[in-house]
């Protein structure tokens, strides 16, 4: 009797399969009736705008919210898969959109800068030598701390020395012929050269001779205030290898400094915005692996100090970047590709995206080829390219092994804090390589990262803290949002009993993204896509 019990429960699986899908809809009944009352709402707002409008309305929602994605994905990242909440990651969305126009505008100056930091980092590529030495300068036991703090100022200090002293072109905020904003004028005319080559303040041998051994001696200094567990790995056949493949490029890049110029600054500005695109992007990642290293790593088990230490180095990159670009606005010129005009400009249709005109007109709306074409597109890519590199790959498969039972993933030979760097690493590379993109269509300006920051966390509540294509929902959603409040600022909203249309202004946008962040909140303290409280 048991037994066909059994097999009448395996053979009618029914009332299982349905008890499932009630439970399915009991869940989800909340999220789904928020989405559909907020679907309602945008189609009723959108009857509200002209037949005509709607394809350049829902584009240009499209373009701003393929900006905030591209801050907020790096930002979930980080904070989904690793608990840290990175209060720099705007700044290093600002921080990318400045070195991207350096590359960019001025590749002269970046080339100028890159010959010192090959040179810095050399040394660094001999770890394993500087960790064998500093376990030694560790056992002087009573003068360990001193010696450490000794090296690493006098390394410090060499280090700026010398780097005075390297050839530097650069830009003059306070000279209007020589400013960052006349230098994206002429790149966008075409006029744009070189700037004069300048000389060495010593020596070439000497300069480079003091900065190797400056790096040296804080490389040292570093490896002695760390506690060495464990066996030092030995210095191996790559470690010199690095360090030699550095130098020998350093001095290289500075040796064809001029024809390697006149090469990059005669070629098409598309092809120098991709190489700003990827410059840009692997200096966001370096910048993020050094933070997760360096001041991260120390504090996981501190999270309020992890905040501090974050909004601190936001404040020392935004005070960098007044230093060094100035703090006026200014703009990067939109490359060739995308900046056509004149005959058979403005183009027409779907196909006018690929014409090279800077404009289009598609059903009747106007639309700018880069903002609501090329920047869509690239957001979209990111996004499935992080998903399946996340849920398709080994090391996606690895990071999220890591991040929910790193003893696990230890026990397995693989190096979990080395997961955490790579993490960091391509969150803050995500942020570099969006301010890169939207810097020609909002221009360049320090408060960038703190605006973005706070829209890309609004879209993050709103999406759900756990999920990733929650957050390009919640992205989307303040775009919408967004380009319906300016299109109602335009035309206006018909109120009833009153005589004039009701025109709300542009400013009303964070208010307006916030409101709808604490109504979804309320209904699903997980946002629309989150997994609930961890």
């Amino acid at each position: 009797m048991a037994d066909t019990k059994q097999i009448d429960q395996i053979e009618s699986p029914g009332p299982s399969r349905n008890r499932r899908i009630a439970d399915a809809i009991k869940r989800n009944r909340a999220r789904a009736t928020v989405l559909g009352v907020l679907a309602v709402l945008f189609l009723a707002a959108m009857a509200g705008i002209e037949a005509d409008q709607w394809f350049g309305t829902i584009m240009k929602a499209l373009a701003a919210g393929s900006v905030i994605f591209l801050v907020a994905s790096g930002f979930q990242l980080i904070f989904g898969l690793m608990d840290v909440l990175n209060l720099a990651h705007g700044e290093l969305f600002m921080l990318g959109a400045y070195v991207g126009w350096t590359v960019y505008t001025r590749f002269d100056t970046f080339l100028d800068v890159l010959v010192p930091m090959l040179l810095v980092a050399a040394p660094f590529a001999l770890l394993p030598l500087w960790r064998r030495l500093g376990a030694r300068v560790a056992a002087l036991a009573r003068w360990a701390r001193s010696a450490a703090w000794g090296l690493i100022v006098l390394g410090g200090g060499l280090m700026l020395l010398s780097i005075t002293k390297f050839p530097l072109v650069i830009w003059n905020a306070e000279d209007f012929a020589k400013t960052p904003a006349n230098y994206s004028v002429q790149i966008d005319l075409g006029t744009l050269v070189p700037l004069p080559e300048d000389v060495f303040g010593w020596p070439m041998a000497v300069a480079i001779v003091v900065l190797l051994a400056g790096a040296s001696a804080l490389a040292l200094g570093l490896s002695s205030l760390r506690k060495h567990a464990g066996a030092v790995p030995p210095l191996g056949r790559w470690n010199l290898i690095g360090a030699a493949g550095l130098i020998v490029a350093s001095v290289a890049l500075h040796l064809v400094r001029g024809p390697l110029n006149d090469w990059v600054f005669g070629m098409s500005t598309t092809w120098r915005f991709f190489i700003a695109l990827i410059v840009a992007s692997l200096l966001g990642a370096g910048l993020g692996a050094l933070i997760e290293v360096v001041l991260i790593r120390p504090l996981y088990d501190r999270p309020i100090y992890t905040l501090m230490v974050t909004l601190g180095v936001g404040f020392v990159i935004i005070e960098t970047v007044k230093e060094l670009w100035g703090s006026s606005n200014f703009t990067m010129a939109r490359p060739a590709a995308f900046n056509g005009s004149g005959e058979g400009c403005p183009a027409e249709g779907i196909g006018g995206f690929f014409s090279g005109c800077s404009t289009l007109v598609v059903f009747g709306s106007r639309l700018r080829v880069y903002n609501e074409g090329f920047v869509v597109v690239i957001g979209i890519l990111v996004l499935i390219g992080v998903s399946l590199l996340l849920k398709r790959t080994r090391i996606g498969m690895t990071i999220r092994a890591g991040v929910q039972d790193p003893e696990m993933v230890e026990a397995l030979g693989i190096n979990v804090r080395r997961v955490f760097t790579m993490v960091f690493a391509l969150g803050a590379g995500l942020a570099a390589f969006g301010g890169v993109l939207a810097a020609p269509s909002i221009g360049l300006y320090t408060e960038m990262g703190a605006l973005f920051l706070l829209t890309a966390i609004v879209a993050l509540a709103i999406g759900g803290l756990t999920s990733f294509p929650g957050v390009a929902a919640g992205a989307l959603l303040i775009g919408l949002l967004q380009q319906i409040i300016i299109r109602f600022g335009q035309t206006g909203i018909h109120i009833p009993f009153v005589a004039e249309p009701f025109k709300p202004s542009p400013t009303l946008v964070p208010a307006a993204s916030i409101i709808l962040m604490i109504v979804i909140l309320l209904v699903l303290p997980a946002g629309l896509f989150g997994r609930g409280e961890r």
